[in-house]
């Protein structure tokens, strides 16, 4: 991360406040009369109790929990505590996951590995299968690993990530199981929400982390839309009949993901085609078959040793030429600043590092509720 008095994100705490009130997504951020800010080592902690209280090992609870407090530092609540904490809990409950998985592999070569997850939350199944690849990287220049009978990744961008600390450039991406995604001129959904992400280090600048579904908004932002009462933007989600909504409506009990793009005249057919893209790595190409058909989620994991292609120190000082050209292009009118992806959420990460992680009363009430259900006791003290 770059230093805090650094030229590009020396000033965001205000100004990214700010910002962040003038934007469209603000309405998913957690109300300020309605939020309960946390130091990251109480959430931690208890996070990691719970895990422990449904039957993870201590290991594999340690980390989970770091993928989702990755995601509420780094400001992506969608993927964070509040709203998938409670979802796992439910799934350990009913038997629908293994919190003491098998992990096997299954198919390897020198480069390559297909692992077969045991049932267990990708949480702490992808790091594993990605600390292969990246293991592979490191002797071969490149590591790619497959993982199937697997439950949620979380935050795909945590596990890109994990390579930038090696000199690598890290993909993940998950063809993610349930289907929600109308193709372009669909009536019926045939893909998830299929996430990327892909992350590449730097010198000074924050890494380039980019981290997105390939439908025009996460189903899990539809569910914090729920909680916050935000409605969605026109162009966002699908009747059942798989006609675009094009309004600005309250979440229905009932619809279907629109591509990236939203409308072919905006373009959805190229979220489609990445959406397709990802089915392929992350379902088909690990032996489940089409996603349609397997429905479930399967993982692709890759890692790129930079040291194969160009000198590591000098792909990083690049780096920081390119990041800061992109942070320092002139606006637009009206516009304050341009950003590269990444960049917010790295300033969010240093604020919420100071001065805590701001969650939903809502979200407090339910950890005491299920610390009480659990024989355990959290008593957040504000940061």
């Amino acid at each position: 991360m770059a230093p805090a008095d650094s030229p590009v994100i020396g000033k965001p705490l205000d100004r990214q406040r700010r910002i962040e009130e003038d934007t469209m997504l603000d309405r998913f951020k957690v109300p300020e009369a309605d939020r309960v800010y946390v130091r990251q080592e109480e959430v931690r902690a208890a996070t990691e109790a719970i895990f422990e209280a449904v039957g993870l090992s201590e290991e594999d609870a340690a980390l989970a929990t770091d993928v989702l407090i990755f995601n509420d530092l780094r400001g992506v609540e969608t993927h964070g505590v509040s709203n998938m904490l409670r979802i796992y809990v439910d799934r350990y409950r009913d038997g629908s996951m293994e919190p003491r998985p098998e992990f096997t592999i299954t198919r390897e070569t020198e480069t390559t590995v297909v692992i077969d997850g045991g049932g267990g939350l990708g949480l702490h199944v992808a790091p594993k299968a990605m600390d292969l690849a990246i293991a592979k990287a490191a002797r071969y220049g490149m590591g790619a690993a497959c993982v199937t009978n697997v439950g949620h990744m979380g935050g795909s961008g945590y596990h890109a990530m994990r390579a930038t600390g090696h000199d690598m450039i890290g993909l993940a991406l998950s063809a993610s199981g349930a289907l929600s995604m109308v193709p372009t001129f669909g009536a019926e959904p045939r893909l998830g929400t299929n996430p990327i992400a892909w992350a590449a280090p730097a010198d000074e600048m924050p890494p380039f982390m980019l981290d997105m579904g390939t439908t025009q908004i996460a189903n899990n932002k539809l569910r914090l839309a729920k909680r916050v009462g935000a409605q969605v933007e026109p162009g966002w989600i699908a009747d059942i009949d798989g006609t675009p909504i094009m309004e600005r409506v309250d979440v229905p009990e009932q619809s279907y993901m629109l591509p990236l793009g939203g409308t072919r005249e905006q373009g959805s057919h190229k979220g489609y085609g990445l959406g397709a893209v990802v089915d392929i790595l992350g379902s088909t190409l690990t032996g489940m078959g089409p996603g349609l058909i397997a429905l479930e989620p399967g993982f692709h994991l890759m890692a790129y040793r930079i040291d194969a292609f160009v000198d590591a120190d000098k792909f990083k000082s690049d780096m920081d030429v390119f990041l800061r050209g992109l942070a320092e292009t002139p606006p637009a009118p009206g516009e304050e600043r341009v950003v590269y992806p990444g960049l917010l959420e790295a300033e969010a990460e240093a604020e919420r590092l100071r001065d805590g992680i701001p969650y939903h009363v809502e979200v407090v009430e339910w950890f005491r509720k299920i610390g009480d259900e659990m024989g355990l006791r959290f008593e957040f003290a504000h940061a």
